[in-house]
């Protein structure tokens, strides 16, 4: 994460909060790290639940969400990452909010081609450095807009920073653009399966509660 170098009261009291700068430094960063490392396994959990095709429901409160399906660049393991997404014309951007160091950044560049999870289905896809973009900082705006109660959250309030606050708070930030090429038949819901057996389950457990 870049620094934001203001504080509420240079922004407004709106734009960055001290805390964002506080969550920065190296120590709160690296906990930062595990903690997403976690909640990134429950989440791909609910896609794989059948739940995916929900992540767009309210993207001003929730946030826009997808999957980026990578391998590893030593390890050959398959990985999948939940980050959040805004649409630009045909293109996808996203953000590696850890820095050139991000490893499903560093996986996902070396690949070249990836595989995405979005609600109406999984997408073979390029993908690409877009940190150069002239365009970079609206785009930016508009993924941490997209990125619902997260950016809050952190300290960042993207409707009402300056292009100044947002240059420097994003700094560290690279910009990633997906580009969708053709659908793939692998499926995220693998384990939809469990809803319904779920319920076959309670209800033969009331009827048997009932019989007895």
């Amino acid at each position: 994460m870049g620094s934001s170098g203001s504080t509420e009261s240079e922004s407004g009291g709106r734009g960055v909060a001290p805390r964002y700068d506080r969550l920065a430094q190296p120590e709160p960063l690296a906990a930062l790290r595990r903690v997403f490392h976690q909640m990134n396994r429950g989440m791909v959990l609910l896609w794989r639940l059948g739940l995916g095709r929900f992540a767009e429901l309210w993207p001003r409160g929730f946030g826009r969400l997808l999957v980026i399906e990578h391998v590893g660049r030593r390890s050959s393991t398959t990985y999948r990452t939940p980050v959040n997404f805004t649409r630009a014309d045909d293109d996808i951007y996203c953000v590696a909010a850890f820095g050139p160091r991000t490893d499903w950044y560093r996986n996902a560049l070396a690949q070249g081609g990836i595989l995405i999870w979005l609600p109406d289905g999984v997408w073979e896809a390029t993908v690409e450095d877009a940190s150069d973009d002239p365009a970079r900082l609206g785009l930016m705006r508009r993924v941490l807009i997209d990125s619902g109660f997260a950016a809050p959250l952190f300290g960042l309030h993207p409707t009402r920073m300056t292009i100044e606050q947002l240059a420097r708070a994003t700094s560290d930030y690279r910009l990633v653009r997906i580009g969708r090429v053709r659908r793939s038949e692998q499926r995220y819901d693998d384990f939809a399966w469990v809803w319904p057996v779920g319920l076959v389950v309670l209800l033969a457990w009331r009827l048997l509660g009932r019989t007895r």
